[in-house]
């Protein structure tokens, strides 16, 4: 029974440092998914610290692999010193994903208040050309989120953008997909987005957050699990006199 207990053990550290492969992959995914979608919003936010749950996630993909390739080593060769040097690198590994954790449930809360602070700005720095960074960056925001304005399409007039042209239009990213010849004009309200941007920036903004809550916690889990069959796998190897090595079945290690 021992020793069906200690071969489970080291089979199921064995598979759990191939998922850290696969880990490490989605995790550097994730992270660059969040670097991507802040290079869209970067102009909503005004605190550069957002981004430390993402760096830190890239950084933990990064040590996964490694620690992958320890464990995996360390787990055929039945080394004491490689197996320790594993455990000790995922405990590491898995407080930062704690911190992970609650850095971003900190910066989520603080999304809203950050857009709230630097929405009406950027908005008042429109100015309809593709050469300025907010303008791209409204113009996108608009179309991918399916919104105008701020609270609604009205609030454009009260930015500079609509003060200068006096079309009584907000910009064509304003109008809907499917309308025909839509130039933003406001004498045709139900050619464009009825919502605005404001509430659907924080609503993304906090999914991207959570997809790195998310993604530490499920991984913490899984080293939880690696940590606990490496402690079996040395606490039976140095107590249990018919340990067995996983690659060779009835030489002693």
């Amino acid at each position: 029974m021992g020793q069906c207990g200690i071969t489970s053990s080291k089979t199921v550290l064995v598979f759990l440092n191939l998922i850290f492969w696969a880990a490490a992959g989605i995790l550097c995914y994730v992270g660059a998914y969040v670097f991507i979608t802040y290079d869209d919003y970067d102009h909503f936010f005004e605190d550069v610290y957002t981004l430390i749950p993402a760096v830190t996630i890239i950084a933990v993909g990064g040590l996964l692999f490694i620690i992958g390739l320890i464990g995996c080593c360390a787990t055929i060769r039945e080394s004491r010193c490689g197996l320790i040097t594993f455990v000790i690198i995922l405990l590491l590994v898995f407080v930062t994903e704690v911190a992970v954790v609650v850095l971003g449930y900190i910066y989520r809360s603080k999304v809203e208040d950050e857009v709230n602070h630097s929405i009406q700005k950027v908005y008042n720095e429109y100015n309809g050309t593709n050469a300025d960074a907010s303008s791209r960056a409204i113009d996108y925001v608009q179309r991918q989120l399916h919104c105008c304005g701020i609270h609604t399409y009205s609030d454009w007039m009260n930015t500079r953008w609509f003060n200068e042209f006096q079309n009584n239009s907000v910009p064509v990213s304003c109008c809907k997909p499917n309308v025909s010849n839509c130039t933003g004009s406001l004498a045709r309200p139900g050619d464009l987005y009825p919502e605005g941007c404001e509430a659907l920036v924080v609503k993304k903004l906090k999914e991207i957050m959570m997809y790195v809550i998310w993604a530490a916690l499920t991984f913490a889990a899984i080293q939880v699990f690696g940590m606990l069959s490496a402690c079996v796998v040395l606490c039976r190897r140095s107590r249990d006199p018919a340990y067995e090595l996983l690659m060779t079945g009835g030489n002693y290690a």
